[in-house]
């Protein structure tokens, strides 16, 4: 019964969205107040009916209602309480209705929290918003019914996919699609301002908070992912450049490219249009990894076997919502007219260096990641693009963009002084320069290049301290006077601060990592030492014991440190009798310097195991500076501007009126 009023709930919350998009919109065309106002409720009444059947799903999987067929195959009655309701969201009917949840629920944010927004565009952007609901709830209604239920009944489940039977892998999916989903608010905005034909600095203020918000939450998922990856494949990497992690990075680069955009607009009234298609694009790549992930174009870890046939449904989506606002787009985009003009040098002209950046490198990833799917289902043409290409054509592009960070955030509105900001940031290249020979001398075996990225990641973090102490005079001003101009800094302002900072502390994990970690791979006997990297690693053997629901072949370490006992490391291979699937649990000693990364294979015939050990160096740094970004985000998000209101716009000439 439960299962059937979640099914209905679906249906209900269907012929609500349809209204929503329906009767708002046309309330703004006519200047009707009641009509417009029919959104809030709208996306409220969603919001409820949505998070109802969503509710209904998960008391399904945690009662393990073995009648719905994705309970059946995603679930068990041994599974861990804590994956039981992994299981809601890790398969694909489960999966796009906590997409649907999250999309209404950035509704019912709009509609509570947004009053400071003018009726129309809060209608319009309410109405645009139900629209891509109607099509999921579509989608999932005739082709993803998640309450479908099987006759007869079996005894048990199939259970969970192993490999997302992980804590990591649970909070991954809610976190990643509240950034995907979320940049569903910033294209629904843009489209009605496109409909109303009017952008300026107050609608940039709205658009900001929901594209931080997104933001902030996509890089806690890509960072989830990415940590999950490290640590539970047992491969000793954190990106592999897969298509499913791409289509993720994408948005993410876009919406990075898009806060920076609507600074602009905010300040300057200027790049409207610019700032108006970032925002269709970002919206439009998580349509395309929502695509990829669904169509059965690939096999991944990551991504969900489906039926082509729904892929087919979701590409239809995916063209009509880029398609249509793209039409618009074409149609107003040259009615907005630049009114801020600035010097070559200046903030703004930064700010167009770091939107150009972010957007090639965009590029560069959309072509690395769908071409190859597009040779192979087009042309018949197995083509392979992996991590040389991308290192290739990808890391210059995020070079360039740390050596211009501190440059962009130092140069004055309107018109800036290069050789007056370098005056200031002199002693930021200075530090950078001596870290940089700092780890050349460390590391001699080495070539220049690594510690030469190293100095320019250094270079980006640096500049952010020196030019938050430039803002607040210390060193030109009594202490007490620096002390009370930086508490009285904008939230928004730490907020940048804080993000460019961790975007610096990851490049020099990335660099580190990707420089000098070490590798071996052996066949060990028990009680064999493997030399590695400085440190020497002793098999002392493989015990059995059992999990939850799994059994273990634990594979035990000794490390050793210039001949003294250091720790003790397990490696586990993990079988699963429900799935006959067996997964790899690395050993890992971590560190803010290096970890020390083991992996226990398969037993071979001659009675030793398979063993690979790594020392990678920096490598939990890749983490630290995705935290970091994600708390600049969260304090800008906090900016008080955001939270009182927006700067006023101008009265409309024709005035709202009440329904006839």
């Amino acid at each position: 019964m439960i299962a059937e009023l979640g099914h209905f709930a679906l249906i209900l919350a269907f012929a609500v969205a349809i209204a929503q998009s329906i009767i708002p919109l046309w309330g703004a065309h006519r200047g009707y107040a009641e009509p417009m106002r029919f959104a809030e409720p709208a996306a409220m009444v969603s919001f409820l009916l949505v998070g109802f059947s969503f509710a209904a799903l998960t008391y399904s999987f945690i009662n393990s209602d073995f009648s719905l067929k994705v309970v059946a195959t995603n679930s068990h009655s041994a599974k861990p309480f804590l994956f039981k309701i992994a299981g809601v969201w890790g398969n694909h009917e489960g999966s796009m209705l906590l997409w649907i949840l999250i999309l209404s629920i950035y509704g019912a944010l709009v509609a509570a929290f947004g009053q400071n927004i003018p009726p129309a565009l809060r209608a319009r952007a309410l109405s645009v918003q139900a629209m891509i609901a109607v099509a999921f709830l579509a989608f999932i209604l005739f082709t993803s019914n998640p309450f479908e239920r099987l006759d007869p009944v079996p005894l048990d489940g199939k259970g969970l996919n192993p490999l997302l039977q992980d804590w990591a892998l649970a909070a991954h999916p809610p976190f990643l699609y509240m950034g995907y989903v979320g940049l569903s608010m910033p294209f629904s905005f843009a489209v009605a301002a496109l409909i109303e034909g009017r952008v300026d600095a107050a609608w940039a203020r709205w658009v900001r908070p929901w594209t931080l918000l997104a933001w902030s939450t996509l890089t806690v998922g890509i960072a989830l992912g990415s940590y999950w990856a490290y640590y539970e494949l047992g491969w000793g990497g954190w990106w592999f450049w897969d298509p499913v992690e791409n289509a993720s990075f994408m948005p993410w680069l876009i919406a990075a490219a898009l806060l920076h955009s609507a600074v602009v607009v905010e300040k300057r009234s200027t790049l409207k249009s610019w700032t108006i298609l970032l925002a269709i694009i970002a919206f439009s790549l998580s349509l395309v990894g929502t695509f990829i992930v669904r169509s059965g174009l690939l096999t991944s870890v990551h991504a969900f076997a489906s039926d082509p046939e729904r892929g087919v449904f979701i590409l239809a989506i995916l063209l009509v919502a880029t398609g249509g606002a793209l039409i618009l787009y074409a149609w107003r985009a040259p009615q907005m007219e630049p009114e801020g003009v600035f010097a070559p040098v200046s903030r703004e002209s930064g700010l167009i260096l770091n939107n150009l950046l972010l957007s090639v490198s965009t590029a560069v990833v959309f072509l690395g990641t769908l071409y190859p799917l597009f040779a192979d289902g087009v042309m018949d043409e197995k083509i392979s693009v992996g991590k040389p290409f991308f290192d290739f054509a990808f890391a210059p592009f995020m070079i360039v963009t740390l050596i211009a960070m501190p440059l962009g955030a130092a140069l004055s509105w309107k018109r800036g002084d290069l050789a007056r900001v370098m005056s200031k940031l002199w002693i930021a290249a200075v530090l950078a320069f001596l870290v940089g020979i700092a780890f050349w001398a460390l590391r001699t075996e080495s070539s220049i290049w690594p510690p030469l990225f190293i100095a320019i990641a250094f270079w980006a973090i640096f500049g952010v301290v020196v030019d938050l102490a430039e803002r607040i005079k210390l060193g030109r001003a009594p202490f007490s006077e620096s002390m009370r101009r930086l508490g009285r800094l904008p939230r928004s302002a730490w907020g940048q601060a804080v993000a460019h900072i961790g975007l610096g502390i990851t490049a020099f994990g990335i660099i580190g990592i990707s420089a000098w970690a070490t590798e071996d791979i052996r066949v060990a006997q028990i009680g064999d030492r493997i030399p590695l990297s400085g440190y020497e690693l002793r098999f002392d053997g493989v015990e059995s014991s059992r999990g939850p629901n799994y059994r273990i072949d634990g594979g035990k370490f000794t490390v050793f440190k210039d001949g003294k006992e250091l720790t003790t490391l397990v490696s586990e291979k993990r079988f699963y009798p429900v799935q006959q699937t067996q997964t790899t649990e690395a050993g890992i000693r971590a560190s803010l310097i290096e970890d020390i990364y083991i992996v226990l294979g398969d037993r071979q015939d001659n009675g030793g195991w398979a063993v690979r050990s790594y020392v990678k160096p920096f490598a939990n740094w890749i983490w630290l500076g995705a935290l970091i970004m994600t708390l600049g985000g969260v304090l800008s998000l906090t900016d008080r501007r955001h939270r009182v209101g927006a700067p006023g716009r101008a009265q409309r000439v024709a005035p709202v009126v009440p329904a006839e």
